[in-house]
């Protein structure tokens, strides 16, 4: 028999036709997904679930656990118990590290730094901290942070993504997932890291996308001449070639999407356009050649030095200037097992200054009302002395059940502490704040409700604050 060709030919067409259709609204589809989840925390919200405090976040990270007893929590009961075993009541059946899980002793260890109340609030600070003393009336002080992770690893994954276990999206993402950008130049969650430090090693992943659109990940500036890598022309290659080359690539990626139709796609030309852009915007915002010299006296000499902590510090605030939405600083060396008192000495210079300076220097500018500033790391430093403690010295072990932290600005009331510990700063003793408590209060003031903000992925319907949490109301303005 004959084969009717004329038949199979009008079957393609019609596979063809079917096809494209088919095409054309998983792209919608795709596209629609895409566009919502950039500008709005799910895609049926259509905007913020309610009026924001706060516009920005500049969080301080404080890499390896500040002791709360040297800088924050003023412990007389340390001082009588000094050198005395801690009483087994207050440690409870409480997990130690491997590192002092097998000492035989574990002496008390009085902080060796003086404490003093500080502005109309009375705040408790540490001599270590002296420039912290002209902005304690604009912070709010938690004392009772917790958490359960134990060792560096999963309990900075905790605070910044939500999970110990790596692969979940970090805050920033979320935040520019539920909220998108308000400057087209400059990526909505830029992330900085002081150089040269030692101490637990920072991974990109604590500010990766996860399972969110690689859009959503965080651009990392370093200090230098090229804040950011492989942004600037090789030689010989001029901004027109740049732009030549970028709309060949381009027209490439997009004949690709059309046969594919994978948003991982339309976010790579997305990236490709915000690096053409960030070519001019980046140097505009990381010079500062424009910056009185009064700016370098509010946050320190080290400021003239790109990559610093205090550097910065400046660079978060012109960020917040330009309206990048969430800025995340890094800072490490604060795991001072041993030596502590030197140790906590040369950290509290580094950051001290900077740290106060830029809540002024963004209350001055009339942006701390609506700029978030945390100050924090991921545990806090047990009260005994882990190792030998003599006369001059000691150090402190890795402690999850209570340590501090601090906001300013954004819709937090100022000028108070929140939450207490026990006379030994071991447990918390009113009003803890679990760190799904302090992740759901963080999107709370960015007008985000944290049980709404949510993502499907394997099926599943996931969030930052995973099934827990709740707004710490009563530190809100």
């Amino acid at each position: 028999m004959t084969p009717d060709f004329s038949l199979q030919s009008k079957r393609r067409v019609f596979l063809k036709q079917a096809t494209s259709t088919v095409g054309a609204a998983a792209l919608a589809h795709l596209l629609g997904r895409d566009m919502a989840s950039a500008a709005t925390p799910t895609a049926d919200l259509g905007g913020m679930h309610f009026a924001p405090k706060a516009k920005r976040i500049i969080y301080l990270f404080q890499s390896g656990g500040p002791a709360q007893q040297d800088l924050f929590d003023h412990k007389p009961m340390l001082e009588k118990m000094h050198g005395r075993e801690l009483p087994p009541e207050v440690r409870g059946e409480q997990r130690l590290t491997g590192m002092s899980v097998n000492q035989s002793s574990l002496p008390v260890a009085a902080s060796k730094f003086k404490f003093a109340q500080h502005g109309q609030s009375g705040a408790w600070l540490s001599e270590l901290l002296p420039y912290h003393r002209d902005i304690v009336d604009d912070v709010c002080f938690i004392k009772s942070m917790h958490t359960e992770a134990i060792n560096h690893d999963p309990a900075i994954t905790f605070f910044q993504t939500g999970s110990q276990i790596a692969g979940r999206p970090s805050l920033g993402s979320w935040i520019s997932y539920g909220l998108g950008s308000e400057n087209d130049d400059l990526p909505a969650f830029v992330v900085l890291v002081t150089k040269g430090q030692g101490g637990q090693p920072l991974y990109s992943r604590l500010w990766g996308n996860g399972f969110l659109d690689s859009k959503y990940q965080g651009v990392q500036f370093r200090g230098g001449e090229d804040p950011v890598l492989y942004l600037s022309n090789p030689d010989g290659i001029s901004r027109d070639h740049r732009r030549q080359q970028l709309d060949s690539i381009n027209r490439l990626n997009s004949h690709q999407y059309q046969r594919e139709f994978d948003p991982e796609i339309q976010s790579r030309i997305a990236q490709y356009e915000m690096a053409f852009k960030m070519q001019t915007s980046v140097p505009d915002a990381t010079d500062f050649s424009d910056e009185p010299e009064s700016t370098f006296e509010l946050y320190g000499e080290d400021a003239k030095q790109p990559g610093t902590f205090a550097a910065n510090c400046l660079l978060a605030r012109r960020l917040a200037q330009r309206d990048v939405r969430f800025i995340q600083l890094y800072h490490q060396g604060w795991d001072q097992h041993s030596n502590l008192p030197k140790g906590i000495t040369g950290q509290a210079k580094e950051t001290d200054q900077a740290s106060a300076a830029l809540v002024k220097d963004l209350k001055r500018l009339g942006m701390l009302d609506d700029t978030l500033v945390i100050w924090g790391g991921e545990f806090g430093r047990t009260s005994y002395s882990q190792g030998t403690l003599t006369p001059g010295n000691y150090g402190r072990d890795h402690h999850p059940r209570c340590f501090t932290t601090w906001m300013a600005g954004g819709g937090i009331r100022p000028g108070m502490s929140y939450g207490t510990t026990d006379e030994f700063s071991y447990n918390v003793a009113e009003n803890g704040v679990h760190v799904h408590d302090f992740n759901a209060t963080i999107l709370n003031l960015m007008g985000i409700d944290h049980e709404r903000l949510t993502y499907k992925y394997q099926g599943r319907r996931f969030r930052l604050t995973d099934v827990h949490g709740h707004v710490v109301r009563d530190i809100l303005a």
